[in-house]
């Protein structure tokens, strides 16, 4: 435990760390910002590596076991309704606890001057992510290759798009990559892997991936129909 610790210490400090270097450089050498600004960045910083580092620590120690965990668990009661309903909840409630969407609906509310109401553009992109995870873990039951699902889903966004306001194909496509951010990536890959690591002979390791592809589809057709109400 203690060197899975070091390890995430140092991932978080390579991942951080150049980051700050370049600012800093920049705000010496360029932008010549005043002291205060430049310590405030250092604070922020620090407390963004802190928070991070718990972050990671907390995925590793519980995100993941429980995802598998549940995965493994609702695919061994035998019940399939219940695995694609609880995909779906799941789903749904990671997306909305997920960092990186609140961040892009608050920036679209200020945006557009509260015209595109944050709460509900944070429903669609749920909803859009519960659907195609429910979706991705169907195609793992009953063996449909991935690329038949990739395939619908990018040419239902093409179609979409004609329909859709501009600047709500945007933002679509922008929703759609902040659904892969450090809540919702974890557990979804880990449900994926719990729930192919029992069904022998039916799955196999590789159908434990592509879940995360599919799930962005999600919500780039749910912010597009949300755009259409909208138009």
């Amino acid at each position: 435990m203690l060197e899975d610790i070091k390890d995430i210490l140092r991932e978080v400090i390579q991942a951080i760390g150049p980051i700050v270097a370049v600012i800093i450089i920049l705000q010496i050498l360029i932008l010549r910002s005043p002291p205060a600004l430049l310590w405030q960045f250092v604070a922020g910083a620090v407390m963004v590596s802190g928070g991070l580092f718990l972050f990671m620590v907390g995925v590793k120690v519980g995100l993941l076991p429980i995802g598998e965990l549940l995965g493994s668990e609702l695919v061994s009661r035998g019940s399939p309704l219940i695995l694609l309903t609880a995909t779906f909840v799941f789903g749904f409630v990671i997306t909305v606890a997920e960092p990186d969407v609140r961040v892009l609906a608050y920036q679209v509310g200020v945006a557009s001057g509260g015209t595109v109401e944050t709460n509900f553009l944070i429903i669609a992109v749920a909803l859009g992510v519960g659907f195609f995870i429910t979706l991705a873990i169907l195609r793992i039951l009953l063996g449909i290759p991935i690329a038949y699902l990739l395939g619908t889903g990018y040419l239902l966004i093409l179609i979409l798009s004609i329909f859709t306001p501009t600047s709500f194909t945007a933002i679509s496509f922008d929703a759609g990559g902040v659904t892969t951010g450090p809540m919702a990536v974890p557990f979804i890959l880990a449900l994926g892997i719990g729930t192919t690591s029992v069904m022998s002979g039916k799955a196999n390791l590789a159908d434990s991936f592509g879940l995360i592809g599919l799930a962005s589809i999600g919500p780039v057709l749910g912010v597009m129909f949300l755009g259409v109400i909208y138009g």
